[in-house]
C-alpha cells in the first residue's frame, strides 16, 4: 500500500481547504490575547490537550487526542470567539492510532493567527492558538522562536515549560528527546519533581548495561510515554500557544541508537520492531505534516518513516531539520572490540567508555578509517540520500539566514590528559563519539561543501548534550588549519541530567580521583573544555533550560533561558529562573558576541 492509499484508509490524516470567512481579512492579522497566563487545568476529554505544527505560508497541522473514540470536528477561524470561522473539518478518533486525530488545513493565509478547537458533543477542547509562516515571496524585518530538547519526565523539573509560555513566539523548535524510553533506572530515583510520578510500562523489558530500568518495547509502551508527558499541562500549554516542528532524537527509541539497533550492551542488538513500534508512536503523537513526513506502518523495514524536511520563513529564514539516527551508520569504535581488549564481556556488557565516550582520538581516527573500507563511505550521521538532500537544500537556499534543526552537537569537544601523569589517560580523547565528534569525516564533509559553495549565514541550533554552548564549526576543527563556515548553538535540555553531572558519573566508572578533580565543579569543567577547544565561546555544562532566537536581517540573536534546580526539599521553585546569556551573531559572521547574565 502506497503512502496516500495508507493516510486514505486509515483516516489518520485529513487535508482540508480553508474556504469560509476569508474575505476582508489580510496577512498579519491577529487577535491575540497574548501568551501565557494561568495554566488551564487538565481538561478530561482531551487529556493530552490540543497542539499545531509544520506551519507554512498557506497551511499548518491541527492535533488531539479524543479517548472517548468516534466523530468529532476541528474548527478554525481567524477570531479567539469563532465569529469569523474559515474551516471546519470532520474527523474520527479511532483505537488503531490512540484515538490520535490531525487535520492539515491548507489554504490559509500567510503571516496570519489562527485559533482553533476540537468539539465532540457537549466535549471542547482548549482553544489553541497558531500562526502560519511569512509569505514566500515576503521580506519579514523578524522572526522569534524558541528551540527545545531533552524533557525527561523522570528528573528534574519542568518548570522551563511555564518560562516558555510566557514568551512572544512565532513556533517552537524541538531537536528531539520529546520523551525517554528509559523509566525507573536507578540514577533518576527520587529526583523529579512530586507531580512527575513513576510511569509503568505495560510491556516494558530489563535494560540490562550500566542503565538498570525498564525500557519500552511495544507501541503501547511508547504510547504510554508520550500519554504520560503530554499529560503535564505545561508541555500542553507550549503546544496549545505555539505550532512545534518536531524532529527526535535517540530516546523516542533507544539511547545512543542508530538504524534499527539499541546499545544498551555491548550485543548491540538489531530490534526491528521495536524501532517500528517507536516510529509508529511519534508519527501518531507529534503534529506533523504527513505530506512531507512520509509514515506506512505497513512497510515492514525499520525505515518505514521519513521526517527530514524543510520550511521558509519568507526570504529571511530557511529552517532544515534532519533526522540523524534513522540512516546513521555504527558508532566508529565497536563497543565489543573495546571490551576484549580489557578482557571485558563484549556481549552483556557496557563498554560505552572507550567507545562512546573518552574515546581517545588516534584510536576513532584509526577505527574510521577501517570502517571507511568495510563500508565503501566513510561513516555517516546522515546516511547518503539524506547528506545529498542536505547540500542540495543549503546551495539552493536563497534565504539571509540558512538555520538548521541539528539533534546533536557539531562543537569540537576535546580533552588532552597528557599532562597529568597517569600513562593510561596520557591521551587526547574525544568526549563524546556519539554526536559529530565521532564521525569527523562526515562533519568534515558538510562543512567543506558550505566552503566550497561559499554558503554563508549558516547556523546550527542543537541539543541532546544538556548543557549550553556556541562554538565556531571549521572545516578542520584545528583552529590553525580550518576556515570557519558555521556557528553551532546547543541548547540546554529542559529537564534532563546536564552534561557536566554525567562527566562526573563517567569519571566515577573510570575510577581516577586526579581526573575527577578537573573537573570538581561546573566552572572547572567550563574553563577546561574552553581551554582545550579555541572555538567554543560559551559553555555551560551544568544547566537545563531552553534557547530564544531572534531573527532579523542584520542579526540573528540567541538567548540562553538556564533554569534553577530543584529545591533541595526535591520540590520545583515557584520562580525558575535563574540566568540569561544573549549571543550576537551578524550577518555575514562567523564571530558571535557573548553577554552573560543579562535582562
Amino acid at each position: 500500500m502506497d503512502r496516500r492509499g495508507f493516510i486514505r484508509s486509515a483516516m489518520f490524516y485529513t487535508v482540508a481547504s480553508a474556504t469560509a470567512g476569508l474575505a476582508g481579512c489580510h496577512a498579519g492579522a491577529q487577535d491575540d490575547t497574548g501568551g501565557g497566563g494561568n495554566v488551564p487545568p487538565t481538561n478530561a476529554a482531551f487529556p493530552q490537550g490540543v497542539a499545531s505544527g509544520d506551519p507554512k505560508d498557506a497551511s499548518v497541522v491541527f492535533w488531539t487526542r479524543y479517548p472517548s473514540g468516534g466523530a468529532l470536528r476541528l474548527e478554525v477561524a481567524l477570531g479567539q470567539d469563532f465569529s469569523r470561522p474559515v474551516a471546519t473539518v470532520s474527523l474520527s478518533a479511532l483505537a488503531a492510532y490512540d484515538f490520535t486525530v490531525r487535520a492539515k488545513v491548507i489554504n490559509l493565509l500567510p503571516g496570519t493567527q489562527y485559533y482553533y478547537r476540537f468539539v465532540a458533543g457537549k466535549d471542547v477542547s482548549p482553544i489553541g492558538m497558531a500562526r502560519t509562516a511569512p509569505a514566500a515571496s515576503s521580506a519579514p524585518q523578524s522572526l522569534r522562536f524558541a528551540w527545545i530538547s531533552c524533557q525527561d519526565w523522570s528528573f528534574n523539573h519542568w518548570g522551563a515549560f511555564s518560562l516558555l509560555a510566557r514568551e512572544s513566539l512565532d513556533f517552537v523548535v524541538h531537536v528531539g528527546d520529546y520523551v525517554y524510553e528509559l523509566v525507573d533506572t536507578s540514577f533518576k530515583q527520587g529526583q523529579a519533581e512530586p507531580t512527575h510520578t513513576y510511569i509503568t510500562l505495560p510491556n516494558g523489558a530489563p535494560t540490562g548495561g550500566s542503565s538498570p530500568g525498564i525500557h519500552a518495547t511495544s507501541v503501547e509502551d511508547y504510547r504510554t510515554l508520550y500519554r504520560t508527558y503530554r499529560g503535564d499541562t505545561r508541555l500542553q500549554e507550549v503546544h496549545r500557544l505555539f505550532p512545534m516542528i518536531a524532529m527526535w532524537d535517540d530516546h523516542e527509541f533507544s539511547d545512543d541508537c542508530w538504524q534499527d539497533h539499541q546499545t544498551y550492551t555491548n550485543a548491540d542488538l538489531r530490534e526491528t520492531a521495536r524501532r517500528r513500534n517507536a516510529n509508529q508512536a511519534w508519527a501518531e503523537y507529534m503534529p506533523v505534516d504527513l505530506g512531507d513526513v512520509s509514515f506506512d506502518r505497513n512497510n515492514p523495514a525499520y525505515d518505514n518513516i521519513r521526517i527530514y524536511r524543510d520550511f521558509h520563513f519568507g526570504s529571511l529564514l530557511h529552517l532544515v531539520m534532519t533526522d540523524e539516527r534513522l540512516y546513521r551508520d555504527d558508532h566508529v569504535v565497536s563497543e565489543a572490540d573495546v571490551a576484549r581488549s580489557l578482557g571485558h564481556d563484549p556481549v552483556n556488557g557496557d563498554d560505552f567508555i572507550g567507545s562512546r565516550a573518552f574515546v581517545p582520538r588516534d584510536v576513532l581516527l584509526a577505527a574510521e578509517e577501517a570502517d571507511t573500507i568495510a563500508l565503501g563511505h566513510p561513516p555517516s550521521i546522515l546516511g547518503q540520500t539524506q547528506t545529498t538532500w542536505w547540500k542540495n537544500t543549503m546551495r539552493a537556499s536563497t534565504a539571509r539566514w540558512r538555520v538548521w534543526g541539528n539533534e546533536v552537537p557539531l562543537n569540537r569537544m576535546w580533552l588532552d590528559l597528557s599532562r597529568i601523569g597517569i600513562s593510561q589517560w596520557d591521551k587526547l580523547f574525544v568526549l563524546n563519539a556519539d554526536v559529530w565528534d565521532g564521525y569527523p569525516s562526515a562533519r568534515a564533509d558538510l562543512m567543506n561543501y558550505l566552503k566550497a559553495q561559499a554558503i554563508h549565514n549558516v547556523v546550527s541550533l542543537s541539543g541532546d548534550l544538556h548543557a549550553f554552548q556556541c562554538g565556531v564549526v571549521r572545516n578542520d576543527p584545528d583552529p590553525a588549519l580550518g576556515t570557519a563556515v558555521m556557528v553551532d548553538f546547543v541548547g540546554a535540555g529542559i529537564s534532563s541530567p546536564s552534561f557536566y553531572r554525567e562527566i562526573l558519573q563517567q569519571l566515577g566508572r573510570i575510577g581516577q580521583s586526579r581526573i575527577t578533580d578537573l573537573a570538581a565543579i561546573p566552572d572547572a569543567l567550563d574553563r577546561l573544555m574552553r581551554n582545550q577547544n579555541p572555538d567554543l565561546l560559551f559553555g555551560d555544562h551544568d544547566a537545563q533550560g531552553y534557547a530564544v532566537a531572534t531573527v532579523t536581517p542584520d542579526n540573528l540573536v540567541v538567548v540562553f533561558n538556564k533554569v534553577k534546580p530543584l529545591n533541595s526539599d526535591g520540590s520545583a521553585p515557584a520562580n525558575p529562573l535563574s540566568t540569561r546569556t544573549r549571543i550576537t551573531l551578524a550577518n555575514g559572521s562567523t564571530a558571535p558576541t557573548v553577554e552573560e547574565n543579562v535582562n
